[in-house]
């Protein structure tokens, strides 16, 4: 496992002198100047994003005329289908137009595909079945930006289409012939944030028809739902996407939605404590995640737009026990898929892995797929084989274009899709042989066995005795962290492990480190708690015990539990034995 730091030198230097400016401990003017922020004014936005960072909605293209026609089905009541996705983003962006419209007196139905029956995208079913009942007026959400023969659908039956969206458009073949398509990607466009997630999009629209309405106070409500998504879809934090899923996470504290309220109780997010984006990612987003994964998507968006307590708390606690069934689907693939690996001298060999079996649950091969990347550091796919059809999922590395890799074989497909670093597909189970030797030759001619070796990446060095609550406070100030903002990863130089690791569930490590300087005493000479989680495994081939020096990659974060108090512990990312060779000591004094 390679270590490397995420910046350059340069970038050091401008961190020295934003920081002695700002009066910043030098690692957090470091982790500023490595997201490109070289001046005092860039980093006060960047700390304090206000709802004054939002841009007018009018300056995406297509806006004037989707607003207008909206205005229209509002003001003579026609009824209205919004077409969305299994995903949060999907029906966060579905549960944002839907809102908007109704309190603007509209009429609204909505449909969420079913990942397993219908798969992503729009079909011609549903836009005849529509059009059929009266509806016609239809946006996509999330959704549409390559449905080309959907546009053509709605308009031989006689239906608007406006289609939101913010996947890559198919610049060989333009954007679907709709009444008005919304997408900061398409480039004819201007908007300055060309990251929003397919909500974000969406929340745009609501925005204008609010404004327009009069009614522009109710923008900031919609906030909560927007922030959610922006985490989830993992699209980056800066610039507007920041200031939207801060804003939300702020919101997060005061909830009035009965099913947001009864999902953060559900996860046990109501203890007082601030909501962040870990939060969101890791406790929220799995759970409604879960629904497209292994029922219907279409549970979240009646569990936020419910107005009864009772049956919003038995929506939640359905995502809740589904979101079970999800992890314990997903234990026991990525098992058999490692045990495959074990067995076969092939794929450890491969410079893509290809892996499948009969009956895995698509809903959470895709999960699987970034376990293989996260444990073997080279680009896999995980195939779903159920009878003669197969479905698989593929996740990538940093420098390898999985899309392009499926275009290079894409007539093995029945269809296929995706970006550089995710793709899915379907496919002839008998072409899953052919997909795994292809795959292997193409990335072995492109990639190096340096590329092969996994990396660590860290954004600066710190001594275990600067963990202190005042460093915690000042590195707090760049949340709320995702793509683009990463949580800091943080190395400590010579570690001493005061015991010998605890395995936890029998796939965790506990660690207590310390790192005191001669002559030093501060409030963690007794030592950090360190977490290693699903790192159990690397005890096999690197022992450690009581009294070893290590050198530790690791996250900062705060346990909140009531036993613990509130206190600092760290979360490693990796852990090595320490160089033979003395450890200097930390370049900056402790913040006490």
């Amino acid at each position: 496992m390679r270590w490397l730091k995420r910046h350059s030198a340069d970038q050091s230097n401008s961190a020295r002198a934003l920081g002695a400016s700002l009066e910043l401990p030098e690692p957090i003017a470091e982790l500023l100047a490595a997201r490109g922020i070289g001046s005092p004014e860039e980093a006060h936005l960047f700390l304090h994003p206000n709802i004054e960072q939002l841009h007018s909605p009018m300056l995406m293209h297509g806006m004037a005329v989707a607003v207008t026609r909206l205005e229209q089905a509002i003001a003579r009541h026609e009824p209205m289908l919004i077409y969305g996705d299994y995903d949060v983003d999907g029906t966060m962006a579905t549960v944002i137009l839907k809102t908007a419209i109704e309190l603007l007196g509209g009429q609204c139905s909505f449909h969420v595909p079913h990942r397993l029956l219908e798969g992503y995208g729009m079909r011609d079913e549903v836009i005849e079945r529509a059009a059929a009942e009266g509806t016609r007026l239809i946006i996509s959400v999330d959704t549409g930006i390559r449905a080309f023969a959907a546009a053509e659908t709605a308009a031989r039956v006689g239906v608007d289409l406006i289609v939101t969206d913010h996947h890559l458009v198919a610049h060989a073949e333009g954007v679907p012939k709709a009444l008005a398509v919304l997408n900061p990607n398409q480039p004819e466009c201007g908007y300055p944030c060309k990251d929003l997630c397919g909500a974000g999009v969406a929340f745009k629209v609501a925005q204008a028809l609010l404004e327009r309405a009069g009614r522009g106070r109710l923008v900031p409500s919609f906030l909560k739902i927007v922030a959610i998504a922006t985490i989830a879809d993992a699209v980056p934090l800066l610039g507007e996407n920041r200031a939207l899923a801060a804003l939300g996470l702020g919101g997060l504290s005061h909830v009035v939605n009965p099913g947001l309220k009864a999902l953060i109780d559900v996860c046990e997010l109501n203890h007082g404590k601030k909501i962040v984006a870990s939060d969101v990612a890791f406790r929220l987003a799995p759970r409604m995640n879960a629904a497209g994964r292994m029922d219907v998507a279409s549970d979240v968006v009646d569990l936020f737009t419910v107005r009864d307590m009772a049956k919003a708390r038995e929506i939640a606690l359905r995502l809740n026990q589904l979101n079970s069934a999800r992890q314990q689907e997903e234990q026991r693939i990525s098992d058999e898929v490692l045990r495959q690996v074990a067995e076969s001298e092939e794929l450890r060999g491969a410079a893509c892995m290809v892996v499948d079996g009969e009956g895995w649950h698509r809903g959470v091969i895709g999960i699987c797929a970034s376990r293989v990347v996260e444990r073997f550091g080279r680009p896999a796919v995980v195939v779903a084989r159920d009878g003669d059809e197969a479905h698989g999922s593929g996740r990538s590395i940093h420098g390898f274009h999985l899309l392009d890799a499926l275009e290079s074989v894409s007539e093995l497909f029945l269809r296929y899709g995706g970006h550089a670093h995710a793709v899915g597909f379907a496919m002839r189970s008998e072409n899953v042989p052919e997909l795994r030797r292809r795959l292997n030759d193409y990335a072995r001619a492109r990639l190096t066995e340096e590329d092969l070796q996994p990396v660590r990446e860290y954004d600066a060095e710190l001594g275990l005795e600067q963990v202190t609550p005042r460093f915690w406070e000042a590195l707090s100030s760049l949340q709320p962290f995702g793509m683009a903002n990463p949580e800091p990863v943080f190395l400590a130089r010579g570690a001493r492990l005061m015991e010998g690791p605890r395995v936890m569930k029998e796939k965790h490590l506990k660690f207590k480190l310390r790192r005191t300087q001669p002559g030093q005493t501060t409030a963690y000479s007794r030592g950090l708690d360190a977490l290693g989680w699903r790192m159990a495994h690397r005890l096999e081939a690197e022992p450690v015990a009581g009294g070893d020096q290590l050198d530790v990659l690791f996250r900062i974060e705060q346990n909140t539990h009531p036993d613990f108090g509130g206190g600092l512990q760290l979360v490693l990312s990796d852990f090595r034995h320490a160089e033979q060779k003395e450890i200097p000591a930390a370049g900056a004094p402790p913040l006490d």
